[in-house]
């Protein structure tokens, strides 16, 4: 199985022994993403600056393979506070997609100091090589 190990400083990196992001057979399978700005770790106070942060930080990782939060076919979102803050987040969301959209699952978990943890399933577009 051949699978390319996706890495970029415009995205925070992990904490632990995983990938940011992992490409097989043409799918890009991400890390759960939490909210850290990756320059200054700093992370927003609420449901929705955090879906904003998070949503940025995996269009970061997608963007060095030449995608966008366009190319994603699954979502999955962790919530710490799925019955208070899913009216939030869900507009947030909101703004980064648009039709036609990716099947989404969207469950309350119980996070360490975060309010929201986002990974995506996206297709890479095929490279097109320039002909002389």
């Amino acid at each position: 199985m051949t699978k390319i190990v996706v890495d970029t400083a415009r995205a925070p990196r992990p904490i632990g022994p995983y990938s940011q992001a992992v490409i097989s057979h043409g799918l890009f399978f991400s890390a759960g993403f939490a909210p850290h700005e990756p320059e200054t770790g700093v992370m927003p106070d609420n449901v929705g600056d955090q879906t904003r942060q998070v949503l940025r930080n995996l269009s970061a990782v997608l963007a060095e393979q030449g995608a966008t939060l366009d190319d994603c076919v699954k979502v999955t979102v962790h919530l710490q506070h799925l019955k208070r803050d899913f009216a939030e987040y869900n507009r947030a969301y909101a703004e980064f997609f648009t039709a036609p959209f990716p099947v989404r699952t969207t469950v309350g978990s119980q996070l360490l100091d975060i309010l929201v943890e986002i990974d995506v399933v996206a297709v890479i577009p095929p490279r097109v090589t320039p002909v002389d």
